[in-house]
């Protein structure tokens, strides 16, 4: 692959005709339209300090950082001060950043700036990734002459993930801006004024945003730091770093993860204008802790035997005793990468290989996938829901399910009023405090129909609260009125009838709407009526984009490999004799109600589980194999969009036996050939056989180069350049330097040596510049500042619109009915607690709510249940016992139980239960 990525990209200009040309000391450059000076001068190339401007954020001119020297025309020689943030690009205009005025005025600023600051960098969590550091240095400023008493605060506890040093601000804004105008949260903000303006909270406490962990990058000093890592202190040049992808949901985030000693440190943003951007949720960022957890699998485990752990000779030497003389069966996983499920099928054969999912799940999932790979409508990119100019959401509570998908959904309504509102007064939408004066409490169109009321119903044009079949039933009304071909919704009411004919009006008035839909209210109605609603909408200059929310991290990629059921399985163990079970990364108890779990295990002759925690299914397994995490191994995830990203290891554990599941896998294959002998793979091979033996996964081997890419004959370090204790940390081992790792898996190598430039964008392992240690430094990486990476965003999209005339669907579900005594169960979602793997970070664990099973007020006065009542449900042989919450929002006939809470038992969700309100007080 040729290396795209030179120096001189850095300060060439972007040639268009439409665009304008300035002259920065008095070289002509053509720059985009519509940018202000400061976004034109870093899309350049060019160093120029700021503090309260942020890409997502716009530009209120609040530091005076960012001032350069403004001329009229060529002969002008005096010119005046201006603050780049707020001057909107114009053909001709002349500016100098070098000006002796312009820097002796940025000097000043910082100066006074740094009045109050403690100037306490060796023991700041930012010290060395500071971004007022950078702007410090950038600036000239090295010398501090105030000798007076400083201003100084009390900190505030604001919960277990940010740490607040309240002493270090100098007041940027932008905590407050991102934090309540951007994400929405209420409870953090400025209080006092002058010089003794404060950013917290009114009362200290848990912050209550799910976002609150970008705090630690959005604030420019040291003011909100990460706690979890000031737990297990390092600084953050002295972590290994690899590019990454969330394991959490099914979003698919791109994150950087960090290494020190052996564990897991932290987690932060990777930029990724596509997906999400600038942001993650706190879940993405502080799930990490299950990688160092005490539960952690590390050796391989033969049950029965006097001494149960062995090594990997006796462990294979058992494993070709078993394959040879046993049908084998494969269970896979939505949480297993791309490459382990497909080797799975491989070892076991594509007509044994099974979904570790639920039959009723196994079939939304594959609804999702066959809508999206007709290719008449196009999936959605976060990207394109942050762009939406209407937005319709159908029975999926994003907000728990896809909280980065509902800061989105936040995003599409206010840049909608707020793009209108710049037209109308003539302004640019990067002006950020003008816009939103204009704006006041305008927002642009969501229409948020959910089960429950969410937080996203605060921003909402219009609400819906009601049993799935019925939002579906208005999905279809309004896909009728968008298509009058389409069937009509026989028995609608006048009130949904009024409804559906406002948000049909308002979707055809906008030119890019996004609906979104997703299966966590397990009713494949919803699937169908959005797809109608998005396929109706994509006419003519209106360009219609379809989401789905699915479970997990890879539940679109297992989705696409078109396998049965976990129920199939279980049918089969129950006919035929002697099958060994392998189970790839899955706790099927987390999918499958206990009692059809024990079955299946029961009937399996031998079972050999894969996995990196200890969880109910390892504790039945015969066979145990220590498999890898995403940090220490490499592996494919494909998002609910469709898009197929690399997650690349960050550290090899120390103990050898801790390896990918995939390659366990094929060692096993290899016991299946009389040689013994395993081709050794890598990720790309893989993903290349996979590529021939199933077509729809087309383009996935170009996801990331291939494992021996090199740019001019070096490899791409983990480590930057400034990593110290390269010796010392092995000192007491040996005095001599060990000979580096080697991974032969990626083009990744674990050393600070390697090449220092700009790698292709799914191998950036950090970002980092010359002057720029911060996270701020993403700048010089990007095509033009807050757009996509140079070369294009980390990626393959394997669903793409195909222009094809599309097949809508003609059933409408009947209006739900509350039936006598017997109640539609569907689980509930919790942002912290209903993840597995996140369940091991404790600061989450802390933030997570109590278990608690919800009726609507009648449904609980029919029963003679009260709030905190200890209630009963039995579905399908599993019996869950929790105490009551009253939900008035919650519509009669629905009962909601904790979906993916350690403890609770997993649910036949879907189906009609009893409910039994029991007579004591104590819940069982």
């Amino acid at each position: 692959m040729k290396n795209i990525y030179t120096k001189s990209d850095v300060l060439t200009p972007i040639t268009s005709n439409d665009m304008p040309t300035i002259y920065i000391h008095n070289k002509p450059y053509e720059v985009k339209a519509g940018k202000n000076l400061l976004e034109a001068a870093l899309s350049l190339g060019f160093d120029l300090p700021y503090f309260c401007w942020h890409p997502a954020l716009g530009s209120v001119g609040a530091c005076r950082q960012c001032a350069v020297k403004l001329f009229k025309d060529e002969q002008d020689t005096h010119g005046r001060l201006v603050m780049s943030c707020m001057e909107t690009v114009k053909e001709g205009m002349r500016l100098s950043i070098e000006d002796q005025t312009a820097k002796a005025f940025r000097k000043q600023v910082i100066e006074w700036l740094m009045t109050n600051h403690p100037h306490d960098c060796p023991v700041c969590d930012e010290g060395g990734s500071c971004h007022l550091q950078d702007m410090t240095v950038m600036t000239g400023h090295d010398y501090r002459r105030y000798e007076f008493k400083k201003r100084t605060y009390r900190n505030q506890y604001l919960g277990p993930l940010i740490h607040h040093e309240m002493n270090r601000c100098i007041q940027c804004y932008r905590c407050v801006r991102f934090y309540h105008d951007y994400a929405g949260g209420n409870d953090l903000n400025v209080f006092a004024a002058h010089h003794h303006v404060y950013f917290g909270r009114e009362k200290e406490g848990i912050l209550e945003s799910p976002f609150s962990g970008n705090l630690a990058e959005v604030c420019p000093t040291g003011v909100f730091t990460d706690k979890t890592l000031k737990e297990h202190y390092t600084r953050k040049w002295d972590l290994t770093t690899a590019p990454s992808v969330c394991q959490h949901c099914s979003l698919g985030c791109n994150t950087i993860v960090g290494e020190r000693y052996g564990k897991l440190r932290s987690v932060v943003n990777r930029f990724n204008s596509e997906v999400n951007g600038y942001f993650l949720c706190d879940k993405g960022r502080y799930g990490y802790e299950f990688v160092n957890s005490e539960n952690r699998i590390t050796q391989p485990i033969i049950r029965n035997r006097a001494v149960e752990a062995v090594d990997e000779t006796t462990l294979m030497a058992h494993l070709r005793n078993t394959i040879a003389h046993h049908k084998l069966i494969g269970i896979g996983s939505p949480r297993a990468s791309v490459e382990s499920n497909f080797s799975l099928m491989q070892l076991v054969g594509k007509d044994n290989f099974y979904q570790g999912v639920a039959e009723d799940e196994a079939f939304l999932q594959k609804k999702v996938v066959d809508i999206l790979q007709s290719g008449a409508v196009r999936s959605a990119s976060l990207k394109d829901i942050d762009q939406a100019d209407a937005v319709l959401i159908l029975g999926e509570d994003v907000w728990n399910t896809a909280p980065i998908m509902a800061l989105a959904v936040r995003q599409a309504v206010m840049k909608t009023a707020a793009a209108e509102a710049a037209q109308q007064i003539a302004i640019p939408a990067w002006n950020d405090a003008a816009v939103k004066e204009k704006v006041q409490e305008n927002k642009g169109f969501l229409a948020n129909c959910t089960i429950l009321p969410s937080p996203l119903d605060e921003i909402a044009a219009t609400t819906q609260r009601c049993a799935p079949d019925d939002i579906a039933r208005l999905g279809f009304a309004i896909a009728h009125l968008l298509n009058p071909s389409l069937p009509s919704v026989p028995g609608i009411s006048e009130e949904t009838a009024q409804k559906a004919k406002d948000i049909a009006a308002a979707l055809q008035q906008a030119r890019q709407p996004v609906i979104i839909s997703g299966t966590s209210s397990c009713n494949e109605a919803l699937l169908r009526a959005a797809f109608n609603i998005a396929a109706a909408l994509h006419t003519g200059e209106r360009k219609a984009a379809l989401s789905y929310v699915l479970p997990e991290c890879n539940s679109m990629g297992l989705a696409m490999m078109q396998a049965p059921s976990f129920e199939r399985a279980a049918g089969r163990v129950k006919r035929e004799q002697d099958i060994t079970a392998i189970i790839l990364e899955n706790d099927i108890y987390r999918h499958i109600p206990a009692h059809k779990a024990d079955t299946f295990l029961s009937h399996c002759k031998y079972i050999i589980a894969l996995d990196s925690l200890n969880n109910l299914t390892t504790q039945k397994a015969h066979t145990l194999i220590p498999a890898a995490t995403f940090a220490e191994g490499d592996g494919t995830l494909v998002n609910n969009e469709g898009r197929a990203q690399r997650f690349c290891q960050v550290f090899v554990p120390t103990n050898n036996l801790v390896r990918e599941s995939w390659k366990w896998l094929w060692q096993m294959k290899a016991l299946q050939s009389e040689s013994g002998n395993g081709q050794e793979h890598h990720p790309d091979e893989l993903l290349a056989k996979l590529e021939t033996a199933m077509p729809q996964f087309a383009g996935i081997a170009q996801v990331a180069p291939p494992h021996d890419f090199r740019i001019h004959g070096e490899a791409i370090p983990r480590e930057p350049h400034r990593y110290s204790g390269r010796t010392a940390m092995l000192a007491n081992l040996a005095v001599s330097e060990p000979k580096p790792l080697q991974d032969d898996d990626s083009p990744l190598t674990f050393t600070m040596e390697g090449y220092q430039g700009m790698p292709p964008s799914p191998l950036i392992p950090f970002f980092w510049a010359p002057g720029w240690n911060s996270v701020q430094s993403v700048n010089k990486y990007q095509q033009e500042t807050g757009g996509a990476l140079r070369g294009g965003d980390p990626g393959i999209r394997l669903f793409e619109q195909k222009g094809i005339a599309p097949v809508f669907f003609r059933e409408i579900p009947e209006v739900f009915i509350a039936l006598q005594q017997k109640w539609l169960l569907l689980p509930r979602y919790q942002l912290f607690g209903s993840s597995e793997l996140s369940g091991y970070t404790r600061a989450l664990r802390e933030l997570s709510a109590d278990p608690y099973i919800s009726l609507s007020k009648q449904d609980a006065a029919q029963l003679g249940a009260v709030d905190g009542a200890p209630v009963s449900i039995k579905a399908d042989g599993t019996l869950l016992t929790l105490p009551l919450k009253i939900d008035e929002a919650l519509c009669n006939g629905i009962v909601l139980a904790p979906a993916g809470l350690p403890g609770v038992a997993t649910m036949s969700w879907g189906t009609r239960v009893n409910i039994e309100v029991l007579k004591f007080e104590k819940v069982l």
